[in-house]
């Protein structure tokens, strides 16, 4: 398994994120999601609701091993995955809250009866960009643990009808089969929304093995499993077609994003296009190519609406004139990348969008050969 250590700025930049589940930095509408699923489910089930926040750098073994991920899994793997050092990452799923939480419950001198364990905050992740990713998406994991009559598909299917239909009413719902290494019987939430379905989270009944692994007593305690996306259940809600919006500081935009009402469309900023052509190691990937063009930019990452790869070409294939344009070398290739910037607040200059455009050709070209927007500015 490959794995790539963060620099200590990169790690600043993560942890300096706000995240939008947590009132301590403000109001948001996400925080309504999690107000308004919780209280269905302690309605439903008159339990006790448990909600927990930690800080995002996890060890490993709570993110994958305690979770059951194979040693060679590859979600483990330094692609997908943001390492602080061998041993410990920013967390790439609210699920890695749960082992600890299960410990404790288990330590408890009193046998939990029926408890809602709740655990909403921001994930890490090498991701793309584009309106509906971001490399820091938010989640929450609920999980129902129980002393008595053992919890089955039944009840699972009754969490999963209470928690859509609360946070999305009147979309149609279904569900499919899905494995998770910390579940049995799992499955896959979609909703339609329009003409297509929607993935808004997975849930399953809570892994035996996982709850012996920490001390419960299997025999007599089950649980239940849900991890949602809160992001897009947030755009569903409000009709929102661009992730960035619910970060927005621009007050049209950012008063809306304090209650679930529908979105009211702000006059949208005129997109600008830039076609780079770059020289790539041959395994890199489009979440790579995310995740280097977001350190790039670090702040002013905000403007980047989206990175397609438009072609890839291998340096074998290339006519000879390519490759001494490139500054191309074996075991490389060229690919086309658009990057389209779009501001939500204010309209981008010709003079700032080759400077980012250039910034990112900086950070992301390997080749001996460069092709600046803007000549003046670069040696």
């Amino acid at each position: 398994m490959s794995v790539r250590i963060l620099s200590s700025d990169a790690v600043r930049r993560a942890l300096s994120i706000r995240d939008l589940t947590d009132p301590s930095s403000g109001p948001h509408a996400m925080q309504r999601l999690v107000d308004d699923a919780l209280a269905a489910l302690r309605q439903a089930w008159r339990c006790d609701v448990r909600l927990h926040r930690s800080s995002p750098i996890v060890s490993v073994s709570d993110n994958y091993d305690r979770l059951r991920y194979p040693p060679d899994g590859a979600a483990r793997d330094a692609r997908y995955t943001r390492y602080v050092c061998d041993t410990a990452l920013l967390r790439t799923q609210t699920s890695a809250m749960i082992p600890l939480l299960l410990r404790q419950l288990a330590a408890s001198p009193r046998v939990p009866g029926d408890v809602l364990l709740a655990c909403p905050g921001l994930v890490y992740r090498r991701d793309c960009i584009d309106r509906l990713h971001t490399g820091e998406p938010h989640q929450m994991d609920l999980w129902r643990i129980r002393y008595g009559a053992p919890l089955g598909v039944r009840e699972l299917l009754h969490m999963v009808e209470t928690v859509v239909h609360t946070l999305l009413p009147g979309l149609p719902l279904r569900t499919s089969p899905s494995q998770h290494p910390y579940t049995t019987d799992g499955l896959q939430m979609d909703v339609r929304a329009g003409n297509e379905w929607v993935e808004i989270g997975e849930c399953g009944l809570a892994h035996p093995a996982l709850l012996a692994d920490s001390g419960l007593d299997t025999a007599r305690i089950s649980g239940l499993a849900m991890g949602l996306g809160l992001d897009r259940i947030l755009m569903l809600r409000k009709g929102l077609d661009d992730i960035r919006l619910l970060r927005a500081e621009e007050p049209r935009i950012a008063s809306q994003l304090l209650d679930l009402e529908p979105y009211r469309e702000v006059s949208s900023m005129p997109a600008v296009r830039r076609d780079l052509s770059l020289v790539l190691e041959g395994d890199a990937t489009s979440e790579d190519l995310g995740d280097a063009v977001r350190a790039a930019l670090g702040s002013r990452a905000e403007v980047v609406e989206s990175v397609e790869v438009l072609s890839e070409t291998p340096y074998e294939v290339l006519p000879s004139t390519a490759v001494r344009r490139l500054g191309i070398s074996p075991g490389q290739k060229n690919v086309l990348l658009r990057v389209v910037l779009r501001a939500l607040d204010r309209s981008l200059t010709h003079a700032e969008c080759n400077e980012l455009r250039d910034s990112i050709y900086a950070a992301l070209h390997r080749g001996t050969a460069w092709q600046w927007a803007a000549p003046a500015s670069h040696p």
